[in-house]
C-alpha cells in the first residue's frame, strides 16, 4: 500500500466515523475512504478560499442539456451540478473538502443505532421551498421525496441503496406508494429502518439527490402523470432557482437550449454553508462545437465551460493558458460497455478478444492524452477504497486479454479468444453489425470514431451514431429496447466514496431496468456477480474492500466492458472569473464560484 493511498483511507474512515460515532460509541470500523488530492484540488483550495466578490452574471457554456432537473430523477454529474447549486440534499459536499459530506438539509450527522439497521436524522430548520410553495421544509417532504424515487413515473435511477429500506419497493410501483420502514415522528425528524445492518453504506449514500425535499401536496399532480412532469415544475430550496411562473412552471428551463437560474428570495443565508456570489446563471445547453466554446471562454468574461476542451486545446492550456483552467480527479472511470445481449458480444469469448485488441491509449489520445487520466488496467479508480486489492495499477496479471501490458491492443491475444469463439482467421467472421452511440461533439466525438475504428481493425462490421451528449444516454445507452453495442461515450464516477458506488449501479443484474432509464449498458446479468455484491454490501473495514476487489475482478472476467481511463476532468474559466470546483461532481460549484 502506498503512502498516499494510506492517507486517504484513514481520511476516509473519518468521514464514516463522524456520521454514526455519536449513536454508536466509536464502534465502527468502516474503512470506506476516497481519493481526492492533485495539484487541481490544491488549486481549487486557493480559488474556494480567495475573497469572493458579490454579484454579477455568469454565462456557462455546455454541449448538451441536463438529464433531469428533477431531484428524483437526475443521475449524471451535469444534473447534479444544477440540483446542487438549487436543492438542499440531506448531506452535500463543500469544494475544498470532498472526502468529508457535512449537514446541509440535516442539521447534525446521521444517528445510527447499534445493530446498525435504525439511522435517525434531524431537519435543519428554517429551510423554506421558493415561490409558489413558500413553506419551511419537513421531514415528510423528504419521506415523499424517497417514495415517489420507486414511482415508475418518475424512474429514479438508482435504487439498489435504497432498496435496504424495510417496505422499500423491489419492483417500480405504479404511483407513489408509501414505505413503511420510513417514519416522520414530528416535522423535524425522519427515521429509516433498514432490513439489514447496512447503516454505515446507507448513510454515505444520503448525499444523493433523491434526498432532495419535494413537497407531498405542490407535487403529487405532476407525480400522478407518466412520466412525471415535475421536472418542469420543481420546488426548489437552494440558493438559486430555476425561473419559474406564478404556477410554478420553469420558464427558465428551455430543454436543449438553456437554463438561466437566479437567485431564490426565500433562501436563508444564516442556514446554509454556501456564499452564492453571483446573482444569476444562464447555461447555454447547446453549444456544441468543443473548440469554439472553449475558445470563447478562453478569450472572453463572465464564462465558464462545462467540461474537457478538446484535445488540442487542452495541451495549449497545459502549457500556455495555465491560469485558466483547473484539473480535478473525478474518482471514475471512462469505458466503452459491451452488450452482453447483443450478437455478437453475447459471445464472452468475442467480448474477451476485443478487450484485448482494444487500444485505450488510442482512446485516451482522442480526450487530450496524458492530461485526462491514467490507462485504466481495471474498474476502482486509483486512490479509491479497493484500489490497492484490486491490484493496483497492474491490475490483474493473470487475465492475459487485459492489463498493463497490453495498453496499446494486443492483437495476437485477441486472435487466441476470437478462435476460442469458433473465427479461424483471428478476427471477427461474422455479419452482425455493431451499433455503436457517441456524442456528436468533441471529445466524446473522437472516443467514439476511435472505438469504431478498433472494432473495424478486429474485423466488425459498425454503425456510428453520433448524437447530444445527454441523448447519449436518456434515448439510447438507458434503453435496452434500442440493442446499442457498445455506447460510445460511457463514464462513471463515484456516487459516495466506497466501491459498492462504484460497480452495483452499472453492473448489478437485478437493477437492470428495461424500461428506460437503465445504467447498466452491459446488460451484464451474472448471478454469481451480484451474489458476490450482496455480501460485499454487508461487510465493513478490509474485509469490505478485499470482497469488491474481487468483484471488480470478476466483471473484468466477465469481459463486461473497456475501462480505459481513471479519469480527471479539465474545467476552463474566463480571466475575470474565480472558478470553484466541486470534486464530488468534478464540475463547477455554481454556489461558490464568482465575478472577480
Amino acid at each position: 500500500m502506498s503512502r498516499s493511498h494510506l492517507r486517504f483511507l484513514v481520511a476516509g474512515m473519518l468521514v464514516v466515523l463522524a456520521f454514526v460515532v455519536a449513536a454508536c460509541g466509536g464502534d465502527d470500523n468502516s474503512s470506506s475512504s476516497t481519493s481526492k488530492s492533485s495539484a487541481g484540488t490544491e488549486s481549487n483550495a486557493k480559488t474556494a478560499d480567495a475573497p469572493a466578490k458579490k454579484g454579477g452574471k455568469i454565462t456557462m457554456l455546455a454541449a448538451s442539456d441536463v438529464d433531469f432537473v428533477d431531484p428524483g430523477h437526475t443521475y449524471y454529474t451535469f444534473g447534479e451540478m444544477v440540483t446542487l447549486a438549487t436543492n438542499r440534499p440531506l448531506y452535500s459536499f463543500k469544494p475544498d473538502d470532498a472526502n468529508k459530506p457535512v449537514p446541509d438539509l440535516a442539521a447534525d450527522e446521521a444517528q445510527v443505532s447499534s445493530d446498525k439497521k435504525t439511522v435517525t436524522i434531524k431537519i435543519r430548520p428554517g429551510v423554506k421551498y421558493a415561490p409558489p410553495v413558500n413553506r419551511d421544509v419537513t421531514s415528510a417532504d423528504v419521506k415523499y421525496a424517497i417514495e415517489r424515487f420507486f414511482s415508475v413515473n418518475v424512474g429514479g435511477q438508482y435504487p439498489g441503496y435504497f432498496s435496504v429500506i424495510d417496505g422499500a419497493p423491489s419492483k417500480p410501483t405504479t404511483g407513489v406508494k408509501p414505505i413503511s420502514g420510513i417514519e416522520t415522528p414530528d416535522d423535524q425528524t425522519i427515521v429509516f429502518h433498514l432490513k439489514d445492518p447496512t447503516a454505515v453504506s446507507f448513510v454515505a449514500a444520503l448525499v444523493m439527490p433523491i434526498t432532495v425535499p419535494v413537497p407531498k401536496e405542490y407535487a403529487s399532480k405532476f407525480d400522478a402523470k407518466n412520466p412525471s412532469t415535475y421536472n418542469t415544475h420543481v420546488a426548489f430550496t437552494g440558493p438559486y432557482m430555476i425561473e419559474n411562473n406564478s404556477s410554478g412552471s420553469l420558464t427558465g428551463y428551455k430543454p436543449g437550449k438553456s437554463i438561466s437560474m437566479v437567485r431564490n428570495p426565500n433562501w436563508d443565508a444564516k442556514t446554509d454553508y454556501r456564499p452564492a456570489n453571483a446573482d444569476s446563471f444562464f447555461i447555454r445547453t447547446n453549444a456544441s462545437d468543443a473548440n469554439v466554446s472553449a475558445r470563447q471562454v478562453i478569450d472572453g468574461s463572465s464564462m465558464l465551460l462545462d467540461t474537457n476542451p478538446p484535445a488540442n486545446i487542452l495541451k495549449d492550456l497545459v502549457t500556455q493558458v495555465k491560469d485558466q483552467y483547473l484539473s480535478v480527479p473525478s474518482g471514475g472511470y471512462r469505458y466503452f460497455p459491451l452488450n452482453t445481449e447483443v450478437k455478437p458480444f453475447d459471445n464472452i469469448n468475442v467480448r474477451k478478444a476485443v478487450m484485448a485488441g482494444f487500444s485505450r491509449n488510442a482512446a485516451r489520445l482522442a480526450r487530450g492524452g496524458k492530461y485526462v487520466g491514467d490507462i485504466a488496467t481495471h474498474w476502482l479508480p486509483p486512490d479509491f477504497p479497493g484500489f490497492d486489492q484490486s491490484g493496483g495499477f497492474k491490475g490483474f496479471p493473470d487475465i492475459d486479454y487485459f492489463n498493463d501490458k497490453n495498453e496499446d491492443g494486443d492483437m495476437a491475444v485477441a486472435a487466441k479468444y476470437f478462435k476460442a469463439a469458433g473465427y479461424a482467421s483471428g478476427k471477427y467472421e461474422g455479419n452482425d453489425e455493431i451499433l455503436i452511440v457517441g456524442a456528436n461533439a468533441d471529445p466524446g466525438k473522437a472516443q467514439a470514431e476511435v472505438a469504431s475504428a478498433q472494432l473495424q481493425k478486429m474485423g466488425f462490421k459498425t454503425r456510428l451514431r453520433l448524437v447530444p451528449q445527454d441523448a447519449v444516454y436518456t434515448d439510447w445507452c438507458q434503453v435496452p429496447s434500442k440493442k446499442v453495442g457498445m455506447c460510445g461515450g460511457a463514464g462513471w464516477f463515484k456516487d459516495f466514496a466506497d466501491p459498492q458506488s462504484m460497480l452495483e449501479p452499472v453492473f448489478k443484474g437485478s437493477l437492470i431496468n428495461r424500461q428506460s432509464g437503465n445504467i447498466n449498458y452491459s446488460m451484464l446479468n451474472d448471478p454469481k456477480v451480484d451474489d458476490a455484491m450482496n455480501k460485499a454490501a454487508l461487510l465493513e473495514g478490509d474485509a469490505r474492500l478485499q470482497a469488491w476487489a474481487n468483484v471488480d475482478k470478476m466483471i473484468v472476467q466477465d469481459a463486461a466492458g473497456i475501462p480505459f481511463i481513471w479519469d480527471k476532468t479539465t474545467l476552463v474559466r474566463s480571466k475575470n472569473v474565480n472558478g470553484v470546483a466541486n470534486p464530488y461532481i468534478a464540475l463547477w460549484d455554481l454556489s461558490f464560484t464568482s465575478i472577480k
